[in-house]
């Protein structure tokens, strides 16, 4: 395909500067979404198993709902009961609530005893996953705009450039698309290999990014969106709305828990039930709001579809289920929902988009590289001021993130000994990794500060495996090891992220010995480095991060 060189010019100097611009941003967003495709994983991993009391069976249900009713009639408020494994039959708050997030809620447990007694405890929420969630929405920008995050509209910001950035970027590479898609010249330079790369995993995935890329934008927006169409539809409403009644209902005429299933199932016959939550049971407007898996459809939530319904009349008000009353834009709303959590195909699907947003992060980092690589000068006195804070900035913000995620995981067993808010430590543990990563990046050597954090990085993934093995050796230590298949599986991919940022650290120090790199150190404060090149790696290679 002929485009004019002038046209191709305008369209690869638009994808370089939106892409710079936002890709740091990007990278921390993407990273931790990939993370967050396992939240129920994390959140198995990072709760103590104390804190769950024993599952019961499903005709006990009414039992202990009435028990908790008697003992605690605040919970007719607000409560939740959950049908899976390894969770506590029934809970509720305490202190918080389940919207929104807070460092400090607290959660009642509930079950019953082998009499069938009520037994019930307190304990905080731990908030690891839903804190690297926090990073995928906003980047961990701090502040609020409205009622939220300031961070999510900067992203909102930064995704409306990420897209011009990918067409941008599709339009350039039309020329030379077919002749060198699948092209990785490792025999032209590490330059031209991850040049490859970085075009091979960008053209791939471009579905993919456009998703997230749209999705995002009305995240961020979404309330303009709503605000625009209002001025269409007037005073009707966008979504269905329960309808207000004048009758006061009470928590002692609920209906069984079996009975609302056996309706839920005839509404949803290809769903499952997970958790059905309870609020305002003692009044004229009370809600169930129940969260149910298919693995054969497209989901609304990041793990579930909802369905909402009055508790003791049975009707459905809306749901988020395709086939469901849920109405046109309640079908728009749901696929959008859908296809940026990758929330259907079961777990190949979950597993697929986590290698997506995982490359994700790659293409951004290794579009960061390949500018400052371009634009860098053998001779540190020619370097012009802008790759050297960008470049700085690439290893402070990119790494600073990494290391801060890594730590909070690697505390996180350790912190539960203490009495410490395990929420707030991560907070804390997260910003001071993030800031002091920056701060050494810009004050230090590149290579240097890169290559300690590395490692700092692998040692702290290898350090969950490692605690789950002490756990074993030492059970009255008071942690706990992986228990189960997922848990284990999440220390595994732990164990061999550390053993490629290990990696990453030998071949970021293998680069610092060569003038031509944007990793070279000083002369007097080069690395120590063998000039051998027995590992078979060519000296005119320039540019690798591994």
């Amino acid at each position: 395909m002929k485009i004019r060189a002038d046209v191709l010019r305008t369209y690869q100097t638009i994808h370089t500067w939106t892409g710079i611009t936002t890709g740091l941003l990007l990278f921390i967003g993407f990273f931790a979404g990939a993370i967050t495709m396992y939240a129920g994983v994390i959140d198995e991993w990072s709760t103590p198993p104390t804190q769950h009391l024993p599952q019961v069976e499903i005709n006990q249900y009414d039992d202990l709902l009435q028990q908790v009713f008697f003992g605690h009639p605040e919970s007719s408020k607000q409560i939740t009961l959950s049908l899976t494994e390894n969770t506590s039959p029934v809970t509720w708050y305490q202190q918080g609530s389940p919207r929104g997030l807070r460092l400090d809620d607290q959660l009642w447990h509930a079950s019953l005893d082998g009499n069938g007694e009520l037994v019930a405890h307190t304990s905080s929420k731990n908030e690891l996953s839903a804190l690297v969630d926090y990073l995928h929405r906003s980047a961990g920008i701090a502040g609020e705009v409205s009622h939220e995050q300031a961070g999510v509209y900067v992203l909102g910001v930064a995704a409306i450039l990420y897209f011009l950035a990918l067409l941008s970027g599709l339009i350039f590479l039309l020329p030379t698309l077919a002749k060198h898609f699948l092209a990785l010249r490792q025999d032209k330079g590490s330059k031209r290999f991850w040049l490859d790369t970085h075009n091979l995993i960008g053209i791939a995935s471009l579905p993919f990014h456009i998703v997230i890329a749209i999705t995002v934008i009305v995240f961020a927006f979404h309330d303009v969106l709503y605000d625009g169409l209002g001025k269409i539809y007037g005073d009707k409403p966008l979504f269905p709305r329960p309808v207000a009644t004048e009758t006061r209902f009470n928590s002692q005429a609920l209906p069984s828990v079996t009975a609302i299933i056996t309706r839920v199932n005839e509404y949803a016959p290809e769903h499952q039930v997970k958790q059905i939550s309870f609020s305002g049971l003692n009044s004229s407007s009370p809600r169930a709001s129940i969260q149910l898996v298919s693995e054969q459809h497209l989901m609304r939530g990041p793990k579930t579809d909802f369905l909402f319904m009055h508790p003791y009349t049975f009707e459905v008000s809306s749901s988020s289920i395709m086939n469901g009353d849920q109405g046109v834009w309640g079908k728009v709303v749901t696929t959008l929902f859908g296809l940026h959590f990758g929330s259907f195909g079961g777990e190949l699907g979950r597993f697929g988009y986590f290698i997506m947003g995982i490359l994700g992060a790659v293409l951004f980092y290794t579009g960061n590289l390949l500018w400052l690589q371009k634009r860098h000068k053998s001779n540190a006195a020619e370097q012009s001021r802008a790759p050297r804070v960008m470049a700085k900035l690439t290893i402070g913000v990119a790494l600073g993130s990494l290391l801060g995620v890594a730590m909070a995981f690697a505390v996180t067993k350790w912190l539960a000994l203490t009495s410490l808010n395990v929420n707030l430590a991560y907070m804390w543990l997260y910003y001071l990794c993030f800031f002091a990563v920056l701060l050494a990046a810009l004050r230090f050597e590149l290579s240097r500060t890169a290559v300690y954090v590395q490692r700092l990085i692998a040692v702290l993934c290898i350090s969950l495996p490692l605690t789950s093995l002490l756990a074993y050796l030492l059970p009255n230590l008071g942690i706990w090891p992986a228990n189960s298949a997922a848990t284990w599986a999440l220390e595994l991919v732990a164990g061999v992220i550390a053993v490629v940022f290990w990696h990453l650290a030998n071949k970021t120090k293998h680069n610092a010995s060569k003038s031509d790199s944007i990793w070279a150190l000083s002369q007097s404060k080069a690395l120590p480095e063998q000039t051998s090149y027995s590992n078979g790696i060519h000296p005119a290679e320039s540019q690798e991060l591994r």
